[in-house]
């Protein structure tokens, strides 16, 4: 092989991939996503032409979206995490015990959020030190991280009514700005920073990298097993701030916390266009795919459609995403 032949293959190994290969599949999943709310303002004009309703989508939608986020990073990784509605309880488990033996709210917090994301690191040690599928690993450590957390929780919950903990309510649920529920700007305010680190650090080049083309991202130097520990304990850290969030919406922490949202998240990131493949995806997709699902929940209902058909659009929401990703991504490599 020549010089020149060889610089331009390693040249195109280096480039990182173009806008197409990256954001293409998410102009047909919003294209969904916008006839689904075109089809909800006509048949529930009433609900959808009103601003309370995009309200509620500001204070119940960022539940799961905090998690969806960064559950992102570690899908683009070609990897999955299923424990994390888990990780949230015992992260708030982990507050309500710190809080209730010390009367010290900033280390309960802080408790949490160590808690979370040394769960996260876990689950990325296991999958990365084993070499075993991250979709079996994160079933057993759900149901490791609940069986702990009702265990020391005793199966009971926790009021988080005292006075002193209003500041903390008002900081992470309060409607501060415009009306809008605090959870609103938590979520953007991740999505910025998550953004910012999967496109602008060498780390969200990795992670791009690893889930793209693992054994080319190991032959350019990159720490593919780290990589991965990171995205997890990312993931651990958020599930954890998730918790506390919807904890302190409801002012009480119940030991099921989380369970209900993990399909809302996963389906979130598949339809914000983040490949079920790995190796593509945004965060701003599934940012704006967390407030399309958040529309389907509402408008099913408000268009009058008995509301168990919920669970029939969320799979063929999925089945259509994974699909387009698929015919979508063979087209890209063409």
């Amino acid at each position: 092989m020549s010089e020149k032949t060889d610089s331009k293959v390693k040249n195109n190994a280096a480039r990182p991939p173009s806008f197409w290969r990256r954001f293409g599949m998410q102009f047909g999943i919003w294209g969904v996503g916008i006839a689904m709310w075109l089809v909800f303002v006509v048949t529930a004009s009433e609900a959808f032409t009103s601003k309370d309703i995009y309200l509620a989508f500001a204070s119940s939608t960022p539940l799961f979206a905090l998690m969806a986020i960064p559950l992102t990073l570690i899908v683009i990784t070609g990897e999955i995490d299923l424990s994390f509605p888990a990780v949230m309880a015992l992260s708030t488990a982990t507050f309500a015990k710190i809080y209730s033996g010390t009367g010290n709210i900033w280390l309960g917090f802080a408790g949490a959020l160590i808690a979370g994301t040394l769960s996260g690191y876990f689950n990325g040690w296991l999958v990365t030190y084993f070499a075993i599928p991250s979709l079996v690993i994160t079933i057993g450590t759900g149901f490791l991280f609940r069986g702990i957390e009702l265990a020391w929780m005793n199966g009971s919950g926790v009021g988080l009514t005292d006075k002193e903990l209003a500041g903390v309510s008002n900081l992470l649920v309060g409607r501060s700005f415009f009306g809008i529920a605090n959870q609103f700007w938590w979520a953007v305010l991740a999505t910025i920073i998550l953004w910012f680190v999967l496109n602008r650090t060498q780390f969200g080049a990795h992670v791009f990298l690893t889930g793209d083309n693992k054994t080319s991202a190991q032959l350019m130097g990159v720490n593919v097993s780290r990589v991965k520990r990171k995205t997890f304990a990312i993931m651990g850290f958020f599930a954890a701030f998730a918790g506390l969030v919807a904890s302190f919406e409801v002012s009480y922490f119940w030991p099921t916390l989380g369970e209900g949202l993990l399909m809302n998240s996963i389906a979130s990131v598949f339809l914000g266009g983040t490949s079920v493949f790995g190796g593509i995806g945004t965060v701003t997709g599934t940012f704006v795919g967390s407030f399309i699902i958040g529309a389907i929940n509402a408008g099913i209902v408000a268009s009058g459609i008995n509301a168990f058909y919920t669970q029939v659009f969320f799979g063929l929401v999925i089945i259509l995403s994974v699909i387009m990703q698929a015919v979508i991504s063979k087209k890209i490599k063409r």
